[in-house]
């Protein structure tokens, strides 16, 4: 009787606890966890694993996310200031590897784009729901 092997790795089980794989790579696990008794078994020791302080350098690196471009970067990306190189590596990281918070991260980023008037309107809104609290000569910041 021939073992059929896993096409989950273990780093991808991680990624997964992490929430760090594609969306489609999520939900096809999901699909297969809840009839795969031997990969939920796997599954168990990986956590086991990483509650008892899993230290290697790929651990540490998935926890810290050192292969993310921090949020300035990603900022740099969307106003296409970066040297091409940076941007490349930022465009890999995003559509290649999927990097799901940095993608959350660059959606925010994109909506504060797309409004640059909120700070302006917030502090109006501050101000008109403090207005009876302030002197009688204070008028709204602009």
């Amino acid at each position: 009787m021939s073992e059929t092997r896993s096409p989950w790795t273990d780093q991808e089980l991680s990624a997964w606890l992490e929430e760090q794989l594609p969306p489609e790579r999520m939900v096809r696990l999901e699909k297969e966890l809840r009839s795969d008794e031997a990969l939920r078994h796997r599954l168990a020791q990986i956590i086991r694993h990483r509650d008892q302080g899993g230290h290697t350098v790929g651990d540490i690196w998935r926890r810290a996310r050192l292969s993310c471009p921090t949020r300035s970067e990603l900022g740099g990306y969307l106003l296409e200031t970066l040297p091409q190189e940076a941007a490349d590596y930022i465009e890999f990281h995003l559509m290649t590897i999927g990097c799901r918070m940095c993608q959350a991260s660059l959606q925010d980023l994109q909506e504060h784009l797309e409004q640059p008037d909120a700070p302006r309107h917030r502090r109006r809104r501050i101000f008109e729901s403090s207005a009876g609290y302030l002197g009688h000569g204070s008028s709204p910041p602009s």
